[in-house]
């Protein structure tokens, strides 16, 4: 399973890159491994403003469909609209071509605490 060591995680299985106070979130390898070939995204739009834990999209798949929480407090400033048309980049390829959306945090936003990569795996053992 590939857990890249320069982002955090959630418990939700969703990966966080912070860049400044932009951060771009999408789902991890397992995420994507659990719910099978993903078929249909449905993302925020920019503009939205998102709490942490708040639902900001939801991947259909021949599986399920499963919500992505957002990680922090923040306004959608970057949607993948190529997810629309190809939805299997977040199979493919979830922490490149896959990302899902782009947050603004406000100066001062509290980051809440992540697991790193190493604290992920466990944290991922453990689940199975």
């Amino acid at each position: 399973m590939n857990i890249p060591q320069d982002r955090s995680y959630t418990k939700d299985h969703e990966w966080v890159k912070i860049e400044g106070n932009r951060v771009t979130v999408g789902i991890t390898d397992y995420a994507q491994q659990q719910l099978g070939d993903i078929v249909f995204v449905e993302n925020p739009m920019e503009g939205d403003e998102v709490q942490e834990g708040d639902s900001f999209s939801v991947l259909e798949s021949v599986k399920a469909a499963a919500d992505v929480y957002s990680p922090l407090a923040g306004v959608v400033v970057g949607v993948n609209e190529e997810l629309e048309n190809d939805p299997s980049l977040i199979n493919s390829d979830p922490y490149g071509e896959g990302w899902l959306a782009i947050f603004e945090m406000e100066e001062g936003t509290e980051i809440p605490d992540l697991m790193n990569a190493d604290e992920y795996a466990v944290f991922v053992k453990e689940q199975e």
